[in-house]
């Protein structure tokens, strides 16, 4: 089975390769921690606009990447990202369960990012192209961060629980990433929805949702 999927894959790359394009390019866009889940929230009223704000928080990606291909394409991309995220727990004394303590957790994330996308143009003009793309994404960590605001030693918590509020980054996750996109002259204009493994980890039992987020890329290929 294995050597069946490989002799196929060699086969569309080789494909790909002698009867299409190549095409080298730049690009940047922003990074928002705003996912699915929590668009859906705001309907319920879960979610209002002032945790929407908070969500979106400045990020950028940066990077080339190359386009293989003609209506069908392949698209590997080498990219370094930045994305933020900011979030409260609530603490609870043992001894005084009216103590309550609100923690203010800060992470921001930077990371290399390595998208492998497979491409379809659903227009496929020579000046104007409308595709649709997926794919896997490889994220590495590249120096990721994380502060606290009220989380001191005098915070009434236990070593066990800041342990595990504090957390750790991995170093790294693969997930998936899916969208839509347009080119128009050698300009290229993609929307994205980010859907990977979660690349902060925590036992405590409230921590951030960080396994989707959206993407919009502005690029330039020559």
């Amino acid at each position: 089975m294995k050597r069946t999927i490989l002799t196929i894959a060699a086969l569309l790359i080789t494909w790909l390769f002698a009867s299409a394009q190549l095409n080298f390019g730049l690009k940047a866009g922003y990074n928002s921690s705003l996912n699915l889940d929590n668009i859906t929230a705001v309907s319920t009223g879960d979610y209002n606009f002032n945790n929407v704000k908070g969500e979106l928080n400045n990020g950028f990606h940066v990077g080339a990447f190359a386009r293989i291909g003609g209506k069908i394409y392949v698209q590997p991309e080498l990219l370094y990202g930045v994305q933020k995220k900011t979030y409260q727990l609530t603490l609870q004394d043992a001894q005084d369960q009216t103590n309550l303590k609100q923690i203010e957790n800060h992470l921001s994330f930077s990371t290399v990012d390595i998208p492998v996308l497979i491409g379809y143009k659903i227009v496929d003009g020579k000046i104007f192209n409308l595709r649709a793309f997926a794919g896997p994404k490889f994220k590495l960590n590249a120096g990721s961060t994380l502060s606290f605001t009220n989380l001191t030693d005098n915070s009434g918590i236990t070593d066990e629980e800041k342990k595990a509020i504090t957390g750790e980054f991995k170093k790294s996750s693969v997930g998936l990433e899916l969208g839509a996109g347009v080119d128009l002259f050698m300009f290229t204009l993609d929307a994205r929805l980010n859907v990977i493994n979660d690349v902060y980890t925590s036992t405590w039992q409230s921590k951030p949702d960080l396994t989707s987020n959206l993407v919009v890329s502005l690029g330039w290929k020559f």
